[in-house]
């Protein structure tokens, strides 16, 4: 009562009421996938991953994407292409993955792994650009401009570093503002960016989407192509929300292992070209080198044929690459037996392993399996399945299989060779690196005879073990 009596006697001026009282609405954000919650939870319900909701302020930025100039509807037959027209970098695949270039008024996004080379790669793309006379804004929010002109002198000497103008800036609106009459524009990353308009630390959901809209109208409205860096995960995938990788027009993921020289520039997203198209790059002291003859460079070399190791004819985007497929099978040290893949999907050596011991009779359930992909490259299509499984028994059974055998094939769950994609390209790389037979499922279109090459058609995994073991 008396605390209720000493508050009726305070003046109406100097009371606070918690009606009254202005208080900023938050919401608990996932850094992983951008779902929104009204409250903090240890799981997130988007992805299910756990403690990566981070709470966030509320507000509406100003509406800086209010267009000035009403647009007008253009006829298809009228459209201008002119506006359009590949740049090339110079880097000839780097441009095949891009599709042929750069196209003007695009938003590519290079993703990859801490310290695989993606601020090496952009410094190179754009010191080519400046030797063709292009002028080039590099935006660092992650190092200093001295640290970047370092790198540049690793790179060895070029003729455009005058046309090469350097920026630390971590302030969005702040590096929008310096981008005049540049001809394309470098920002070394998106997660360090931040936009006044917004609270909250650089990297947070909410800022890496608002950067990076800011960024995509400066490229739609001024036509100059924006290159971010994006970080990646502990998982792989791109950090930030799942809406950076739709708004962008092309996604580039850089791939590799960090022991090898050898990097994969992978497209997973391209408006204006086929995705899934590589590119095979050699890191050395100097920067990126193309790699000319990219299979070559991934099959292994040995002195005679050993157990366990296939040669894989693979096909990526549009060109065929050959890798080798090594794996080793070996009594399990514990109870339950180890599957190990590495350059390939964990799940899909467990199916092939159980193919084998029900449809082929291997007692793998007491052998550990580990599986490689020689040169890190991560293996996606279905039609490794039969190199994997030739492998494996190779192993098993300590027989090697001859080194001038290369195959391909998915195997379905009763043990059969499925039709794959794209035969005569593989065939005739197959035929160009020298190989005397090719093992191929028994489905498929027809093939030309081909010189000196041996095409032998597999029903299922039993014909194929046949073929490829009877030496």
């Amino acid at each position: 009562m008396g605390n209720l009596f000493f508050a009726a006697n305070i003046a109406p001026e100097n009371r606070t009421s918690p009606i009254t009282m202005s208080k900023k609405k938050t919401q608990y954000i996932c850094q992983s996938c951008g779902h929104a919650h009204p409250k903090w939870q240890g799981r997130c319900d988007g992805c299910g991953e756990w403690n990566t909701l981070v709470e966030e302020i509320i507000e509406t930025p100003k509406n800086r994407f209010a267009s000035t100039v009403s647009a007008v509807p253009v006829s298809l037959s009228k459209a201008d292409k002119t506006a359009v027209e590949r740049i090339p970098t110079g880097f000839g695949e780097f441009d095949r993955v891009l599709g042929g270039g750069i196209v003007p008024g695009s938003v590519v996004l290079l993703s990859g792994e801490p310290g695989i080379g993606k601020s090496t790669m952009l410094l190179q793309v754009a010191i080519r650009l400046a030797n063709a006379g292009k002028k080039i804004l590099f935006v660092t929010g992650e190092e200093s401009v001295g640290q970047i002109k370092l790198r540049a002198d690793r790179l060895g000497p070029s003729g455009g570093e005058d046309s090469i103008f350097l920026l630390a800036e971590t302030c969005s609106e702040a590096a929008v503002a310096e981008a005049g009459d540049y001809d394309a524009i470098v920002v070394d990353s998106i997660q360090a960016m931040a936009s006044a308009d917004l609270q909250g630390a650089a990297g947070n959901v909410s800022q890496v989407r608002q950067s990076a809209a800011i960024f995509i109208e400066l490229a739609k409205r001024s036509h100059i192509p924006v290159f971010l860096v994006g970080h990646v995960t502990k998982s792989g995938a791109i950090a930030g929300p799942k809406v950076l990788e739709h708004a962008v027009d092309v996604v580039l993921t850089l791939e590799g292992d960090s022991q090898s020289e050898l990097r994969l520039l992978r497209s997973t997203k391209n408006r204006f070209g086929a995705t899934g198209e590589i590119g095979v790059f050699s890191m050395g002291e100097n920067g990126f080198s193309e790699v000319e003859n990219p299979s070559a460079a991934f099959l292994g070399h040995h002195d005679a044929p050993v157990p366990g190791s296939t040669v894989f004819a693979g096909i990526e985007g549009n060109r065929p690459l050959f890798v080798e497929i090594q794996a080793l099978a070996s009594p399990a040290a514990y109870g339950t037996p180890q599957r190990v893949a590495q350059g390939l999907d964990p799940r899909r050596l467990i199916m092939l392993a159980a193919i084998l011991e029900r449809r082929g009779g291997l007692p793998l359930s007491r052998q550990d399996l580990f599986i490689n992909v020689v040169g890190g490259v991560n293996l996606t299509e279905r039609s490794a399945d039969l190199a994997v499984v030739l492998s494996i028994v190779g192993s098993f059974r300590d027989k090697p299989i001859s080194d001038d055998i290369a195959v391909f094939g998915e195997i379905g769950l009763t043990g059969e060779l499925r039709r794959a994609p794209r035969t005569p390209p593989r065939v005739k790389e197959a035929a160009r690196l020298g190989f005397s037979k090719v093992i191929i499922p028994e489905a498929g279109e027809k093939l030309p005879k081909i010189k000196d090459l041996e095409i032998i058609r597999a029903k299922d995994i039993f014909s194929a073990f046949k073929t490829a073991f009877r030496d």
